[in-house]
């Protein structure tokens, strides 16, 4: 992993921790421990890894960067997408595949295609994910 990569990852978790998400989820919060992320449930790692970048409300942001809307975001309609994004980072977003195990890209992918606009029933399984990695 670059040090821009380990900067990035550290930055997503700081800004992800500090981020305003109402009392119910910051009572909830669980932190990271390590090299890998210790959460568990999509909604947990959305809020602590994925927010930073993309939004509570995932609708996205501009300004230091470009981070898309996942809000609404057709592109995710197909589920080996958003797993290959996460397994493998794009342009600036990192890679996380190596952070998170199999089960963990599987919840964030299938909370974040219900979540937001989105309505895509079709679950991802951590074999899917197993499957993407080779």
């Amino acid at each position: 992993m670059t040090r821009a990569s380990i900067s990035a990852v550290a930055a997503l978790t700081l800004l992800s921790a500090t981020a305003a998400t109402g009392q119910d989820n910051a009572s909830r919060r669980t932190f990271s421990s390590g090299y890998r992320f210790v959460e568990m449930t999509g909604e947990e790692l959305f809020a602590n890894v994925c927010q930073g970048c993309h939004m509570p409300d995932a609708t996205g942001a501009t300004g230091a960067g470009t981070y898309p809307s996942l809000a609404g975001n057709k592109t995710l309609e197909a589920g080996s997408y958003p797993i290959f994004l996460i397994v493998n980072g794009r342009r600036g977003m990192p890679a996380f595949g190596d952070m998170m195990n199999d089960g963990q890209v599987a919840a964030v992918v299938n909370y974040v295609r219900t979540h937001f606009g989105n309505d895509f029933q079709d679950a991802v399984t951590a074999k899917d994910v197993q499957d993407a990695r080779h």
